[in-house]
């Protein structure tokens, strides 16, 4: 995800029960764009048979930080 033009940060989560969340930032909406493709391919081509559930994907402005 580094590479891809603004990013910002990138985190993981282990929420328990066997759910896991990760948090992309981008600076705007073409980079988190540019993101779900690639993290698609490569859950695709890498991981799929060790997922139970396809992922869900989620998109949206931040509106407040501290």
């Amino acid at each position: 995800m580094r590479q891809v033009p603004g990013f910002v940060a990138y985190y993981w989560v282990d929420a328990g029960d066997g759910v896991m969340v990760s948090t992309s930032v981008f600076q705007d909406r073409a980079g988190a764009e540019e993101s779900v493709s690639r993290a698609a391919d490569f859950v695709r081509e890498n991981l799929a048979s060790l997922l139970p559930n396809p992922p869900q994907v989620m998109a949206g402005e931040v509106v407040a930080s501290a």
